[in-house]
């Protein structure tokens, strides 16, 4: 890893039934060409310091608001990595939905009276 440098991806998650990390990132803007190097490098960061041998090749998902196929498409042409795109929909009925969610001090009050266990 390069002295002096961090370099953070927003999730990664191991899926046992694959045997292979997820490097997930996710934007709240429309996809741009520049994405698809930081994920490929995320990818290849992982491969190289977490993923065993056993493993299968990490997969690199970028989330985003939106996408233009064709720029997704040049954009990754010649990386062998697994990696892909998707676009994300704001629920509309979030207010419904976040009801029924426990409110902060609710989850609060549950950590603390199970801080023993």
């Amino acid at each position: 890893m390069p002295k002096g440098q961090v370099f953070v991806p927003d999730m990664i998650f191991y899926h046992i039934r694959l045997k292979a990390y997820i490097v997930l990132e996710i934007k709240v803007v429309e996809y741009i060409p520049e994405f698809a190097g930081k994920l490929n490098f995320y990818v290849s960061a992982v491969d190289e310091l977490m993923k065993q041998e056993d493993d299968n090749p990490t997969i690199g998902l970028l989330i985003c608001k939106s996408k233009d196929d064709t720029v997704v498409e040049w954009s990754f042409r010649g990386m062998n990595q697994p990696l892909g795109v998707a676009e994300y929909e704001l629920r509309k009925d979030i207010d419904k939905i976040s009801k029924m969610l426990p409110s902060e001090s609710d989850m609060r009050n549950f950590i603390e009276s199970h801080e023993d266990y």
